[in-house]
């Protein structure tokens, strides 16, 4: 009998700590999802910040063009349009340099001497505007498209973050929904009648938004847990544990001093209700209270028969649904 004791008390220790790893794995996946969400927020802040300075860049670059084209007008009052057209003909078809083809070479010289002359009037030139002027364009056409797609990043990355949300609410409700409903059911069980209500704070997002908990115990009103006694506290407690537990049940679950609060009517309600639950769960229950353990099938105890000397004692008391009780 010992033996086996031992060896059940290997197999709980085990499936103990297999809850705890899955616990902490859930706990773990958890964190990594608000990471991941503020990593999501960080990086769209950091694209709305880079798309500002890119148009604050472009917004400069096309101030710089336009000062091109006015120093092309103030300097040789000839447009954009103009200076392109006579770029790509090669000055070919300038009908005016074909006329001067036609003249005698001293009146060429004449033409060319008063020409220089009107040019050093007009003072520096920039022949090299068109080339300045194509390579500024080139730059605003390359930061552009770096703009759109960091816009485009930003829109895709809203769109995730909004689906996300929208998933993580519908699940969130839903969850909150059955909890909620069996809240009122184990909370009637466990009171032995009386209603409970579990909502959000209203005005508020769902993910964000405060839980109230308003109960009714048999013989009294409709008030807030926060009203209640020390003791119908802790009930209404237990309660919302076992139906947040209801909810996805575990294999496998300790409890540690849990009923120590309630009163001896209260203990048995406790252990009636987990005595029902134990064909889907297996329960550990570490208490000192005596109605706790009269519906235990199994408990364990340290005793200490010799001064300075503890000894494990088991005691199986037959097959009621409760799995292991200290």
């Amino acid at each position: 009998t010992i033996e086996a004791s031992h060896t059940a008390q290997t197999e709980s220790e085990k499936k103990l700590k297999d809850d705890t790893a899955r616990r902490e794995e859930l706990q773990a996946n958890q964190k990594n999802f608000f990471k991941n969400r503020e990593e999501l927020s960080d990086r769209m802040n950091a694209l709305d910040k880079e798309v500002y300075r890119l148009n604050a860049q472009r917004e400069k670059l096309e101030e710089s063009i336009t000062a091109r084209i006015n120093y092309m007008w103030n300097e040789y009052e000839m447009t954009y349009g103009t200076a392109k057209e006579l770029a790509e003909s090669g000055f070919g078809n300038d009908e005016r340099l074909q006329e001067a083809a036609q003249l005698s070479k001293t009146k060429r010289h004449q033409n060319i001497t008063r020409l220089r002359t009107e040019i050093r009037n007009l003072g520096n030139v920039n022949v090299g505007a068109i080339e300045e002027y194509q390579a500024l364009k080139d730059r605003t056409e390359f930061l552009t498209k770096q703009r759109d797609d960091i816009v485009n990043s930003e829109e895709n990355l809203r769109e995730i973050i909004e689906r996300m949300t929208l998933r993580m609410e519908k699940q969130f409700e839903e969850g909150f929904r059955q909890i909620a409903a069996s809240f009122n059911t184990v909370f009637t069980q466990m009171f032995g009648g009386g209603q409970a209500i579990l909502k959000l704070t209203e005005g508020e997002d769902s993910l964000e938004a405060g839980v109230e908990i308003n109960v009714q115990p048999p013989g009294k009103k409709l008030q807030s847990m926060m009203l209640l006694s020390g003791g119908e506290r802790a009930l209404t407690a237990i309660a919302l544990l076992f139906s947040i537990q209801q909810l996805n049940p575990a294999p496998f679950c300790v409890l540690d001093e849990i009923e120590a609060a309630l009163d001896d009517a209260n203990v048995e309600r406790f252990a009636g209700y987990l005595s029902e639950m134990c064909d889907k769960t297996q329960f550990i229950v570490i208490t000192h209270r005596k109605g706790t353990m009269n519906v235990a099938n199994t408990m364990y105890g340290v005793t200490m028969e010799e001064k300075g000397v503890s000894k494990c004692v088991s005691v199986k008391f037959g097959d009621d649904p409760l799995g292991e009780a200290e």
